[in-house]
């Protein structure tokens, strides 16, 4: 059984529980996991390194 990975949000995000999103390197996997911080139960979304790299790039530009 593998290890809970450990989740974070941005640096922007405040601690009322609003509309976040949490993520977690998978390291090993090349995985990132991206999940809503409202309801962690819900099965979050598993995208490759080169396509979290390439989203992150086109929001931050």
């Amino acid at each position: 059984m593998s290890a809970e990975p450990a989740w974070f949000k941005s640096s922007y995000s405040n601690d009322s529980g609003g509309a976040c999103v949490e993520v977690a390197l998978a390291g090993a996997d090349a995985v990132v996991r991206v999940r809503d911080s409202k309801d962690i139960a819900i099965p979050g979304l598993n995208v490759s390194e080169a396509a979290w790299a390439a989203f992150t790039a086109e929001i931050s530009a």
